[in-house]
């Protein structure tokens, strides 16, 4: 078969495998405008009700405030974690590092609903001990999305360690730079652009958790996604399609800034 001929069918495949992604979330869009009570299309009654809704409502002010909180303390934490972590296992590169990764990817291969479970009883029993810090609370509810997205922000800085050149270390301790000095003033300057495409990433996965806080939450603490889960389950409220059309747009615009870092960063080394 003509090697173009094939390049073309893999350039088809991948548009209508991306059609088919995004065509759902392309029909919220359109859904957040219905000028009716209830979610529906527009027909021919576009209106901007629903988003003025969403921002003179203090639940939903609240729960993206709720969020913004979760997600920004989370990600800090997730990402100064898994930073220290790779670099440890840098420096310490043997057998036993490469168990410590295995442990710390096991996470990722257990389902969502067992890792809620477990947080939930996690964030009760610290109740028992300091109630502001165990279940249905901020600090829990940051502590439980930091653990839970440490091992995405591993592995981002995994690979942006790996492609350090170790030359640079032996230069800077040859020099007569202690360990402090050459982590500070050597590896950390490489991967400042590696850490901040961590803190994006960890941002958007602990912005869109919901299942792990359904389960630690209840009244006291209520985040962006779990408000949406209370919209849709108690009654279709149209603001979901407003909210929704924004969260839409901020994932992109987080998503197309953390290509574009990682593309100059690649232009860099180049």
């Amino acid at each position: 078969m003509n090697i173009y001929r094939v390049g073309w069918l893999a350039k088809l495949l991948a548009l209508i495998t991306m059609g088919f992604l995004m065509l759902p979330l392309a029909a919220v869009i359109p859904v957040s405008f219905t000028g009716k009570r209830y979610l529906s299309m527009p027909e021919g009654d576009w209106s901007l009700r629903h988003y003025i809704t969403l921002f003179h409502s203090s639940e939903w002010i609240g729960s993206i405030m709720n969020s913004a909180i979760v997600a920004i303390s989370a990600a800090l934490l997730a990402t100064l974690l898994s930073t220290a972590f790779v670099i440890a296992v840098w420096y310490r590169n043997n057998k036993w590092t490469r168990w410590l990764i295995g442990l710390c990817m096991l996470p990722l291969i257990v389902p969502p609903v067992v890792s809620a479970m477990v947080l939930y009883f996690m964030t009760t029993n610290v109740s028992r001990i300091a109630p502001g810090l165990g279940y249905d609370s901020l600090p829990g509810v940051i502590l439980a999305h930091t653990l839970l997205i440490v091992p995405f922000g591993v592995i981002n800085m995994l690979v942006a360690i790996s492609r350090v050149d170790r030359r640079i270390e032996l230069a800077a301790r040859n020099l007569g730079a202690g360990l402090w000095q050459t982590t500070w003033m050597v590896l950390l300057p490489n991967l400042r652009l590696s850490m901040l495409t961590t803190f994006l990433l960890c941002f958007i996965l602990s912005w869109e958790e919901i299942a792990v806080t359904l389960f630690i939450t209840s009244w006291e603490v209520i985040t962006l996604p779990r408000q949406i889960w209370s919209g849709l389950r108690d009654n279709v409220d149209p603001v979901v399609g407003a909210i929704s059309t924004l969260l839409i747009i901020l994932t992109l615009t987080l998503l197309f800034l953390r290509m574009a870092i990682q593309g100059w960063r690649a232009a860099q080394r180049h």
